[in-house]
């Protein structure tokens, strides 16, 4: 019994000392993996904690499961529309990117460490993914915002390359503990690695959109984790099925964050939070794992071996492959450079030690030393480097913050919570010029520890809280009016209707459409319009056509025109 309690108090303390050594990656330009892993290697055997760790075993199946809970949010976090864009140059990377440099890095490391060839292959296949969660750390906390194929490109490559180098590691462990024969074997196993683990992603994500829009938990905090077991019941499918469990993961997170599902912003949130648990614990119990003394054994040959990696290797695989679809000469170094290892090539480490293969112990010291450089050195020049090609650019406008608070029971409406940035098209704004659909009801907001009423004269400020009561089909278009100006990616498409009251200017400045609907005339109302196109025809349902919209008087109360209905160019294009 005691045992345990002290087990919960050192894992607590463990990642209390994980959460608040973030706090310094920003300050000196390293990814938090880095000090993750310091944080355990101090508290370890050779370090001041005094933690003996030497079960292999356990660490894996940790790393394993915290690994699919990453890869898992990951494909939540990723826009379809991103992977449309660059999957071929993505994909591309993702396997023969990954091939290559596994075979550069497998042959000299066969010759530094004095080892076999296939044992140097081995290890090269361990450190051939790069590590997505570290990179774009480093981004954001730099500030650093490149254009958006080359973004989206780093993003889906670094995200779906650990199959490809899991594949190539549990294929030449095969080959040496098995004796399976290279070739049709290892094609076989390539095959269906890769195809069970998309089949059973895509039919999982399918299966739990279809349950998720339909079912009605009683309990709001349930849907993350129903979400939760959906990823890791495709992991569970398609490993135990011979496929991918890495991939049926990514791919099930990729579909479902791409659909729209009641409390999508929550689950986000708990995902996201979930990832960062899952790093931290990894990386320290990595970091416990390892013995710091064995390091400085083998730091000469890891040095050579991360040079080979950074300046041979990932360059070769890189280039050839960006130069058949365009990209320009400062990009394609770019990438080459963003190639940070990270926590996949440290559990893959732990493969050859399970196994008991000759110099196991030499590979996964190696690894673990190169990881420390590669995430080290690049880390920490990464910005100094994307400004050096000049490729950084201004950042986009996004969308406002939201939190989604309650979901009404069976009422087609819940409470959302949208926070103002200082860009936002409302901000400094009166309430009263926010074109909101009719319905929509901004119930409170909040400004710092102050509860302001929600009168029509109320100035909106940057930082400001607004919970708002809003229907499902209204959330695009309510996003659109507080985002940022310029934001555009998520343009509403669909019906909009709007109070007779409200000014053709403001619907044009809530919704991005520039001038489309005022068209540089004077600031009229949408009541006033409707009874200039329809003039004595003005009556219920009485449709018009203007500005390549079509609207439909939607209420009348005697002879007013209380709400009427604005559909988009689609409606006329179809009619």
């Amino acid at each position: 019994m005691f045992v345990v309690d002290k087990l919960i108090l050192l894992a607590a303390v463990l990642i209390l000392l994980g959460i608040f050594s973030s706090k310094i990656s920003a300050r000196l330009g390293l990814p938090m993996l880095v000090l993750f892993l310091l944080v355990g290697m101090l508290a370890g055997e050779d370090g001041i904690g005094r933690i003996g760790f030497d079960n292999p075993h356990a660490a894996h199946a940790l790393g394993t499961l915290a690994l699919a809970l990453i890869l898992f949010d990951g494909g939540l976090q990723t826009p379809l529309k991103s992977i449309k864009q660059v999957w071929k140059p993505a994909s591309m990377l993702a396997t023969f990117g990954v091939l290559i440099t596994a075979l550069i890095t497998g042959a000299a490391a066969s010759y530094i460490l004095d080892i076999s060839l296939l044992t140097g292959l081995l290890l090269g296949a361990i450190v051939g993914s790069t590590d997505a969660a570290a990179v774009f750390s480093l981004l954001r906390n730099a500030g650093i915002h490149l254009n958006p194929r080359l973004k989206s490109t780093l993003e889906i490559e670094s995200a779906s390359n650990d199959p490809m180098a899991i594949f190539l590691t549990v294929g030449l462990l095969e080959i040496l503990v098995n004796d399976m024969q290279p070739g049709w074997g290892l094609l076989q196993m390539f095959v269906l690695q890769m195809g069970v683990g998309a089949i059973v992603g895509i039919a999982v994500g399918f299966a739990v959109l279809k349950v998720i829009n339909r079912i009605h938990l009683q309990a709001s905090g349930l849907y993350p984790v129903l979400v939760t077991a959906a990823g890791l019941l495709a992991f569970g499918l398609a490993a135990n099925t011979g496929g991918s469990g890495f991939l049926a993961i990514f791919i099930c997170g990729v579909l479902i964050g791409n659909t729209q599902f009641a409390f999508q912003r929550t689950t986000f949130l708990f995902h996201d939070g979930l990832a960062w648990l899952s790093q931290i614990t990894m990386f320290v119990v990595l970091g416990l794992l390892v013995t710091p003394s064995a390091l400085m054994d083998v730091w000469w040959q890891g040095v050579l071996i991360a040079t080979v990696i950074v300046f041979v290797a990932r360059p070769l695989a890189v280039l050839p492959v960006l130069k058949l679809f365009g990209f320009t000469m400062r990009e394609m170094t770019l990438v080459s450079w963003i190639g940070l290892r990270g926590s996949v090539p440290i559990i893959l480490a732990i493969f050859p030690l399970m196994f008991g293969l000759p110099n196991a112990e030499l590979l996964f010291t190696v690894v673990f030393f190169v990881v420390l450089i590669s995430a080290t050195l690049q880390g920490s020049t990464l910005a100094w480097v994307a400004k050096r090609l000049k490729l950084i650019e201004q950042p986009p406008a996004q969308p406002p913050a939201t939190l989604e608070i309650t979901s009404l029971g069976d009422v087609d409406a819940e409470i959302v919570e949208y926070t103002l940035s200082t860009h936002s098209r409302a901000a400094f704004r009166r309430l009263s010029r926010m074109a909101l659909p009719e319905g929509v009801v901004v119930a409170m907001i909040t400004r710092g520890e102050k509860v302001i009423p929600p009168r029509g004269s109320t100035i909106l400020q940057p930082g400001d809280h607004l919970f708002i009561v809003l229907k499902n089909d209204y959330k695009l278009f309510v996003e659109q009016a507080f985002a940022e100006k310029g934001f555009q990616s998520a343009r509403p498409v669909g019906e909009l209707r709007m109070k007779g009251a409200t000014k053709l200017s403001d619907i044009d400045w809530c919704y991005g459409y520039g001038s489309e609907l005022n068209q540089g005339r004077e600031d009229i109302t949408l009541e006033h319009l409707c009874r200039t196109k329809l003039a004595d025809a003005t009556a219920e349902q009485a449709m018009f056509s203007y500005a390549g919209r079509r609207f439909t008087v939607a209420e009348m109360l005697g002879e007013r025109v209380v709400t009427v209905s604005i559909e988009p160019e689609l409606a006329l294009e179809t009619s």
